[in-house]
């Protein structure tokens, strides 16, 4: 009799939603449960839905359109598609999240539409943010979103995966940007290509919900398809405190939607990877790659002109609070300029109530509305040719916020609040009590 081998969380997903014995390495076609533009990408995804010949979504509650690249509209070109995705969706009955609302990879999971065992693609190569709540999500091409939305479906490989187990509690000072910063950089940003990362162990386990969305948007920076997370309890009780009622569903059902694609123990892995983080210390990705990672102390006294805290990776109440936590009762540098954007519409409100974004403005931060701000360089702090950037953002690429002639440092938002303090590149941990 041949043993049939115990499945990853990825292969009972393909499976569930193909009516598949879908294993790694199979090609699928899958329902979709969820899928988004965003104002980047949207107005192709609108003309390929129309090219397609098609004459309605697949369903209206499962699509999503975001204004938040470039929110509120730096020009008259962006405003005029804003217009048309606006248009659109009156077209079609949709709801969408307009400027101020925030980033998509934070208001699309906290209002409730995506839960454990999900499907999710996204017109957005940081869509694996999700897999901090047991979903798959994939960012794809605008065309293949279009095929989602007319159809509720599309094809996939089924990816291999590729288990992290992080082991150890962390030092003073580091955070979850710091562990994924390292593990790229020990790894480099192919390394795990058309695969997904699973990431587990004792630092997942005890880590917030709001550090494993950060770890998991990054899986992208080291070529992944999708990071993933297997729910536990700590999941479940941030689906009931964030969004269960207005889905509409049970937490139950999310419960039991999240513990039917646990791993079996015997599941086949193409890597089995482990990082001991108690041995990592605050790390920076210099220009002009994500995998280009040094300890921080390796640049030491290198100057900046700008710090940015915020975007899909570092946005969240967690990185405001802890930034807060290093500025409170402080004056940023003189010849700094620091921007803050919370992710959120939410965060920014939960910011404030906690006396948070007063201490920011005391400080000398300029707070933008919540959105992408600065990350995509289409407005709100381009760099002039020359300047250093200090970012939370998760991308450093020659041009990324705007000018191929400006340099972008990444790290924590502990590292660029003692950063933006000190008007160079610093360690954070003098900071941190």
């Amino acid at each position: 009799m041949v043993k049939i081998m115990g499945r990853t969380i990825v292969e009972k997903i393909f499976s569930s939603h193909s009516n598949k014995d879908a294993k790694a390495g199979d090609v699928v076609v899958a329902n979709i449960d969820f899928c988004f533009g965003q104002d980047g990408t949207s107005m192709l995804v609108i003309d390929a839905f129309r090219n397609l010949g098609a004459k309605k979504v697949f369903n209206k509650d499962k699509f999503r359109m975001v204004i938040d690249h470039s929110s509120p509209s730096p020009s008259i070109g962006v405003s005029e598609v804003h217009k048309k995705m606006r248009n659109f969706a009156r077209e079609h009955n949709l709801k969408i999240f307009d400027i101020g609302c925030g980033v998509c990879h934070q208001v699309i999971p906290e209002s409730g539409l995506v839960a454990p065992g999900d499907i999710v693609v996204g017109a957005d190569s940081h869509t694996c943010t999700y897999g901090a709540l047991g979903v798959f999500s994939t960012g794809m091409g605008s065309t293949d979103v279009a095929v989602a939305l007319a159809t509720g479906k599309n094809w996939f490989k089924v990816p291999e995966t590729i288990k992290i187990i992080l082991k150890g509690k962390a030092g003073k000072g580091v955070y979850s940007k710091d562990i994924i910063l390292y593990i790229i950089g020990r790894l480099g940003a192919d390394y795990a290509t058309y695969k997904t990362v699973e990431f587990s162990g004792e630092y997942i386990k005890n880590l917030s919900m709001d550090g494993r969305f950060t770890i998991t948007n990054m899986a992208i920076e080291m070529g992944a398809k999708a990071g993933l997370m297997e729910p536990d309890e700590k999941t479940y009780k941030w689906l009931r405190e964030h969004f269960a009622s207005q889905r509409g569903y049970e937490t139950g059902r999310a419960k039991s939607i999240g513990y039917r694609v646990k791993n079996d123990k015997d599941a086949v892995y193409a890597e089995v990877l482990e990082f001991d983080v108690s041995k990592i210390t605050p790390q920076i990705a210099k220009p002009h790659t994500v995998d280009n990672v040094v300890p921080v102390n390796k640049l030491k006294n290198t100057k900046i002109d700008q710090a940015f805290l915020g975007t899909c990776t570092n946005g969240r109440l967690e990185d405001l609070i802890i930034a807060y936590s290093i500025l409170k009762n402080k004056k940023i540098n003189d010849n700094v300029k620091m921007i803050i954007a919370p992710a959120s519409k939410d965060i920014f409100q939960q910011a404030m109530s906690k006396g948070v974004i007063s201490e920011f403005v005391k400080a000398g931060a300029c707070v933008v509305a919540p959105g992408c701000g600065p990350c995509v360089g289409t407005h709100n702090g381009v760099l002039s040719s020359g300047e250093a950037c200090i970012s939370t953002a998760n991308r450093n690429f020659k041009g990324r916020m705007g000018n191929p002639d400006a340099f972008i440092y990444l790290g924590s938002p502990a590292t660029v609040a003692s950063s933006a303090l000190e008007g160079k590149i610093t360690d954070p941990r003098k900071y941190i009590k």
